[in-house]
């Protein structure tokens, strides 16, 4: 068995693993790009707190042990995580790069900078990190351009104005930390839909189904919040006591220095594009798993296509309380394909 990422999910589908009766190493093995513990954690810009980190679930048989809300999540998570693989003797092998993924008959053979596994089955959990999504507007824009994924603050954009593009709760912690050094003006392709109050467990099962309703079609995956709106959050909060949560529809084009909207432009120092990301699933393109619509189709966590393949991590398992339920439900489903391993007394 190979586990592909050392994330939430990956972690979690992991913990299962071991619980079911997979040896570290011999039974299975966890194969993690990055150079040390943390997952997509480690890579978040050091201004974004506890305090303002929006929703975190723990893992499996172990509570984040409480931290300062003011304490940078890209320390207190990575460090979570490096103490769980210790407590729970997980297998994780760093770094290693997984480039592809062939079927040999009747195994998987995982092809890495490390070497190659071979695997009956295999759980991917890559996430999305690596894959920030930048859309292309016609126009050229001579200030600096970035993604969410490169942000590392808000103190170098102090006294400039500033674009933020995107609808999402990444958009809204930009808007609260830059409103506080920088002009801003906010940008979204919708209408933002706002939510207030506690969000039911009703409400929530609703909205994964209408992303797992995408998965099974085989088409390309939305993200849960695009579904249920942004909630109540100390960044939302401040966002507002700051004014800046005016809201433009996206502009047409790009100008030398700034955006437009037909003939009217508005000039701006830099553009942040806070637009989300794509699933990492370049590795298993020789696998064929791919849709005509351009996603993956899913039976619960299960590719339809190659049943000892599972995606945990991916659509509407793309949070933390889901990426534990699926890293659980995948591990159900290999054991289901491959049976339990035989445990040796002693």
């Amino acid at each position: 068995m190979v586990v592909i990422g050392a994330g939430q999910a990956g972690l979690s589908a992991a913990y299962h693993l071991r619980r079911r009766g997979f040896a570290p190493f011999d039974g299975f093995v966890v194969l993690d790009a990055d150079q040390a513990p943390g997952g997509a954690w480690a890579h978040r810009a050091p201004s974004l707190r506890m305090a303002t980190v929006h929703g975190f679930h723990d893992l499996p048989d172990f509570e984040l042990p409480p931290a300062d809300p003011g304490a940078p999540a890209r320390e207190v998570v990575p460090g979570y995580f490096a103490a769980y693989e210790a407590r729970h003797a997980l297998p994780v092998v760093r770094p290693v790069r997984v480039s592809t993924v062939h079927s040999t008959g009747d195994r998987l053979l995982v092809e890495s900078t490390a070497g190659s596994w071979s695997a009956r089955a295999l759980i991917n959990a890559t996430g999305t990190w690596t894959r920030p999504f930048l859309p292309h507007y016609p126009g050229h824009f001579a200030g600096r351009q970035l993604h969410y994924a490169d942000y590392r603050g808000p103190a170098s954009f102090a006294g400039q104005k500033v674009a933020v593009v995107g609808g999402g709760a990444s958009a809204i912690q930009l808007l609260a930390e830059l409103g506080e050094v920088a002009e801003t003006v906010w940008v979204t392709r919708r209408e933002p839909a706002f939510r207030d109050g506690p969000f039911s467990p009703e409400a929530g099962r609703a909205a994964v189904a209408l992303v797992e309703e995408r998965v099974r079609q085989g088409l390309p995956v939305r993200s849960v919040v695009s579904v249920t709106g942004l909630g109540p959050s100390v960044a939302l909060q401040r966002a507002r006591e700051l004014g800046v949560l005016q809201r433009h529809p996206m502009f047409d084009h790009l100008t030398e220095h700034g955006i437009a909207w037909g003939t009217e432009e508005v000039e701006v120092d830099a553009i942040i594009w806070a637009t989300g990301f794509r699933p990492e699933v370049s590795h298993l393109t020789p696998l064929g798993l791919r849709e005509p619509g351009g996603g993956i189709r899913l039976d619960g966590t299960q590719a339809v296509a190659d049943p000892r393949v599972h995606l945990v991590g991916y659509g509407p398992s793309a949070s933390t309380i889901g990426a534990n339920r699926a890293g659980r439900a995948a591990v159900n489903g290999i054991v289901k394909l491959i049976g339990t391993p035989v445990l040796q007394p002693g």
